[in-house]
């Protein structure tokens, strides 16, 4: 049963394994962000060296977290470490490394579109973060967690449960917390870190952000939208932008949120957030991207007087239909694997 089970192959790999790197997705978030650190601190634990190296820049607010400055941004040298853990990486190609074919990789995800690429993969659909499966690696190797690190874990789960309102929080995770809150965690604090504070420069953004924002007569689908212009006036990033569907989602009624982000002339990356039943990755892929069930997107080319109006009005139709072919390729999108949600 144990050579079976992937939490028992993952320790005994990183007791074997004196030098660790961890990377995780493209665009990364607060989940793989904070289990980055979480994992790296208990590897230090048990006397082994991690290193975190990931290919894009940390978005706010994370980038402003003091420990930020140990991540690397870059590539992973194609030598120097005896293990390399994704997180979150449904592929190799997620990770944006390229000098990964000659190292023993653990991928650890907890989303079902993951393909096992890795020597060792421990894929976990029900775990609402990989902060959650973290902890669970933790409890099984017994290792006794500081506060800081139950911090992080804390900070993971309560980041990508969107403070417990998205549809992957479960029982568990609120078991989970509680033992990290046992640990050291301070809850007051990470919602004061994760949700207090945006930069004036951001809340001007939102504002307007939400001054586009335009509704279908049905009153179940909203759109907004940000300009390149909007980002350099106000010296922001587009990675800084990611929580903006939020306001826009909590209006009554709304089932799908589509963000046009412009990324270049006649380029947009379209973020969709969805809540109930309504399921983003199926739309998504439709356009030929891809996701999760309440969080994806896809890259749209074309006029945006165009893209506006018609894309709004096929997401209506394929939600009323309630039957979206899968992954059907459009000339107007890149491939699903270069998407981040």
């Amino acid at each position: 049963m144990k050579r079976n089970d992937p939490i028992f192959l993952i320790r005994q790999k990183i007791l074997s394994s004196r030098r660790i790197v961890i990377t995780s997705h493209l665009r990364p978030d607060g989940d793989s962000l904070c289990t980055s650190l979480a994992l790296a601190g208990m590897i230090e634990l048990m006397g082994n060296r991690a290193r975190i190296v990931n290919h894009d820049p940390t978005p706010l607010p994370f980038s402003q977290m003091p420990e930020v400055k140990r991540i690397a941004i870059g590539q992973i040298p194609p030598c120097g470490f005896d293990l390399a853990i994704l997180l979150e990486c449904a592929n190799v190609d997620r990770s944006g490394m390229k000098n990964l074919d000659r190292y023993f990789k653990i991928s650890i995800d907890h989303h079902y579109s993951n393909n096992s690429y890795a020597d060792i993969n421990w894929i976990d659909p029900a775990a609402s973060a990989v902060g959650e499966m973290a902890f669970l690696l933790a409890e099984r190797m017994g290792i006794a967690l500081t506060p800081k690190i139950a911090d992080y874990l804390y900070c993971a789960i309560v980041s990508d449960t969107g403070c417990f309102q998205f549809s992957n929080t479960s029982a568990r995770a609120f078991e989970v917390c509680h033992k990290l809150v046992q640990a050291g965690a301070n809850p007051i604090k990470t919602t004061e870190f994760l949700f207090n504070t945006n930069s004036p420069e951001k809340i001007r953004l939102l504002g307007q952000v939400l001054s586009s924002l335009r509704i279908n007569p049905r009153g179940n689908i909203a759109t907004i939208t940000m300009f390149n212009k909007n980002l350099r006036a106000l010296h922001l990033r587009e990675i800084d932008t990611e929580d903006i569907t939020t306001l826009a989602r909590s209006i009554k009624g709304v089932e799908m949120v589509l963000f046009f982000k412009e990324m270049a002339r006649n380029t947009f990356r379209v973020s969709i957030r969805s809540k109930g039943k309504a399921n983003a990755a199926a739309i998504a892929e439709f356009f030929g991207g891809g996701g999760h069930v309440h969080a994806a997107g896809f890259t749209a080319v074309g006029r945006y007087a165009d893209l506006i109006r018609d894309i709004p009005r096929e997401v209506e139709a394929l939600l009323r239909k309630k039957a979206i072919p899968p992954r059907k390729r459009r000339a107007s999108t890149v491939p699903a694997e270069r998407w981040t949600a």
